[in-house]
């Protein structure tokens, strides 16, 4: 599925020059004239970037960067602006945007910041992916499982395992060995690598 270039302005000309612009490099390209119609499209679970006016009317662009940090999107912002300030510019970009650019901006400078967006939407999407498919793996856990690896996990041998959760030594065991088969796995390490990934370690 190619990346996609989402526009998201309130002036109809911008959408339509912008459009211009990109359709011709042969980008793909969605328009919507707000934060809420944007928001009304089903989720992209692929990669792209969002080109996104910072003085819209209803939801504002800086909120719109704030409930997708909240929904956990993993499309690169680019700003623009025709009012921009260093404040604004610093505050976007210290929450992850890509660039700040203030209208009329040179082509070239946002071509290569959709370029940046696209990489780096893509690094996002397979740690996505890798976080997913490890979730998938911890959710085929019994509770207990799930209870006997996290103590794994830090280190402990079966024994000590045993004895914080006041079982029989072989049951941790037959336990670990269930674990291993259910993730696809054959060591600790690799234990501690689907565990990192499905946020059951920091």
């Amino acid at each position: 599925m190619n990346p996609i270039v989402f526009i998201i302005d309130d002036d109809i000309s911008i959408r339509r020059s912008l459009t211009f612009l990109l359709t011709a490099r042969d980008f793909t390209v969605e328009t919507f004239s707000s934060s809420e119609e944007f928001l009304e499209r089903e989720k992209h679970d692929g990669t792209g970037c969002l080109i996104l006016d910072i003085n819209l009317e209803g939801k504002s662009g800086m909120e719109l960067q704030d409930e997708l940090i909240v929904l956990g999107s993993h499309l690169p912002i680019i700003f623009i602006t025709s009012q921009g300030n260093l404040h604004l510019s610093v505050e976007t970009i210290r929450k992850g945007a890509i660039n700040f650019l203030q209208k009329p901006f040179e082509e070239e400078e946002l071509l290569n910041s959709i370029r940046e967006a696209f990489q780096l939407s893509e690094s996002f999407k397979a740690e996505h992916d890798k976080s997913r498919s490890a979730k998938s793996l911890i959710d085929t856990l019994t509770k207990r499982e799930t209870e006997i690896l996290k103590f794994l996990i830090t280190g402990m041998l079966n024994k000590q395992t045993a004895a914080e959760l006041n079982i029989a030594e072989h049951t941790v065991q037959l336990h670990k060995l269930s674990i291993c088969k259910k993730l696809g796995v054959k060591s600790i390490p690799e234990m501690i690598t689907i565990s990192r990934n499905a946020g059951l370690i920091p």
